[in-house]
């Protein structure tokens, strides 16, 4: 894959600097048109050239952090939901990934994932809850691989880099339009009495006024025409991952045929998801718009693979439902790829269980919100939101009253579930607390110093170590 990494490398440093040299070309035309200056155009063109260095810097040391930020992204540990950390975990190692990336949850309902970060030891993917509620372990264990393939192939930083410098140039290009729009289309560099220079800025007010409506289009041009084979690799390499092409092919379906809007994306974020969320992932005359190939095209080629998992095979797939002998892989990488056999599917999952799953990641967001879990004896369970103003709560069914933790404490909960990197543990001081589980769903732990610790029902350990003091608190099954 080398030869495949260093290609999609030299393409995304292309796309970096055809996209840098368009916001500052933007910034010359713009300038020369409404900077009252000696040197309008060039002045406009250094206004540019600044914005695109320090959203190069941004971009690339918190680019991630910001994107996470703005989906209101949750990282997730092993003992939250370990069902997806482990997926993540076998592709990692079928990758060979020198780390596991860290694992984000997005709280929405609309089914849909992406990958960020600068490096692949600093990678990131982030999936949504409704991914997590609609998928069964094949189909989640697609949408994975093909997100690690994208942490592989070094199109993470690239997809980072491209949303931000596109994200400019739209931004530029929409102030200026919106700026001639409420000043009447008039400045004051026009206003001399020397009708040649009126001549000469009128020219470039009209090429100002033209560029700025191309400017958007030319840079969504030049990601449209490296994004969409990204996406075909990342399918090829995702199914390598997996040997099963059905997971990846029947995820695609679900996700594209969900009508739930994604509120967390937008222009800047939407290419990054696997399935574009602004476009609904349909196929047809939309899709000539959108930096992803046609989802039916996608999900065709895969369902093509019926010889083997390979990248050579994924390419004579490619090849033969697209009609054409264009290549999206090296011809290096084609001779040097190995035959893999494609697996059978996993054991099916019940209604029953997809239902489970599904009560299971709206408690998962719960315990990152700051919820506290209560179970009563007559066997009632109680999610208490952080922001419950009352000290106790009356059980309906048996009229037990039971102690909430103080609001501080469940806001202070909060907080630590919900950052992106969550504290390091302080050292262990030897002191020791016991907790027996009452119920088999979430359940909500308050250490002797008032932190609040929220047991997951999928929690197999036998021991929590508190991250304010260091306390060891024993976790006792009940049915041990």
């Amino acid at each position: 894959m080398y030869e495949l990494i260093q290609r999609n490398q030299r393409k995304s440093l292309i796309l970096f600097f055809s996209m840098g040299i368009c916001l500052v070309f933007l910034g010359y035309v713009i300038g020369a048109a409404v900077i009252n200056s000696e040197q309008p155009g060039l002045t406009g063109a250094f206004i540019a050239f600044a914005i695109w260095i320090i959203l190069s810097l941004i971009s690339y040391f918190s680019g991630d952090s910001i994107l996470l930020s703005v989906s209101h992204a949750t990282e997730i540990s092993c003992d939250t939901y370990p069902k997806l950390y482990n997926i993540v975990e076998e592709m990692k190692i079928a990758s060979n990934l020198s780390k596991i990336p860290r694992i984000f949850i997005i709280p929405d309902e609309a089914p849909n994932a992406f990958a960020t970060g600068r490096r692949p030891d600093l990678s990131c993917i982030a999936v949504t809850s409704g991914l997590l509620s609609r998928l069964n372990r094949d189909e989640l264990q697609g949408v994975i691989a093909h997100e690690t393939a994208h942490i592989v192939n070094r199109d993470i930083l690239f997809m980072t880099f491209a949303g931000m410098m596109m994200g400019s140039i739209v931004l530029i290009s929409d102030v200026f339009i919106r700026g001639l729009w409420y000043s009447g289309g008039s400045s004051k560099r026009y206003r001399s009495n020397n009708s040649k220079n009126n001549q000469g800025a009128a020219i470039f007010f009209l090429i100002a006024i033209v560029f700025s409506i191309i400017a958007p289009i030319l840079a969504q041009v030049l990601y449209f025409a490296i994004s969409r084979k990204r996406e075909y690799l990342a399918d090829a390499c995702g199914v390598k991952f997996t040997r099963y092409p059905e997971g990846l092919a029947s995820a695609l379906e679900k996700i594209s045929s969900s009508e739930v809007i994604l509120k967390a994306a937008n222009k800047v974020t939407a290419p990054m998801y696997i399935v574009n969320p602004l476009k609904g992932g349909s196929s047809g005359l939309s899709d000539l718009s959108s930096t992803h190939p046609p989802i039916s095209e996608r999900i065709k080629i895969l369902r093509c693979l019926t010889q083997g998992a390979s990248i050579k095979n994924y390419q004579h797939a490619y090849e033969q439902v697209k009609g054409t002998s264009s290549r999206i892989i090296p011809l290096s990488e084609l001779a040097g790829s190995e035959q893999i056999s494609i697996r059978t599917s996993s054991p099916a999952e019940t209604p029953e269980k997809d239902i489970i799953n599904t009560r299971e990641v709206g408690d998962l967001i719960r315990a990152h919100s700051g919820y506290v879990f209560i179970s009563c004896s007559c066997g009632l369970k109680f999610k208490v939101p952080g922001d419950f103003k009352e000290t106790s709560i009356t059980c309906p069914k048996c009229g037990l009253r039971h102690t909430l933790p103080s609001t501080a404490a469940i806001l202070q909960a909060a907080q630590i579930n919900s950052i992106l990197q969550p504290n390091a543990p302080k050292a262990h001081t030897g002191e020791e607390i016991s907790y027996t589980k009452k119920s088999e769903g979430w359940e909500t732990v308050t250490c002797e110093c008032g932190r609040l610790h929220n047991i997951s029902p999928n929690f197999t350990g036998k021991h929590i170590f508190c991250n304010n003091c260091g306390r060891k608190i024993n976790i006792i099954n009940k049915s041990a």
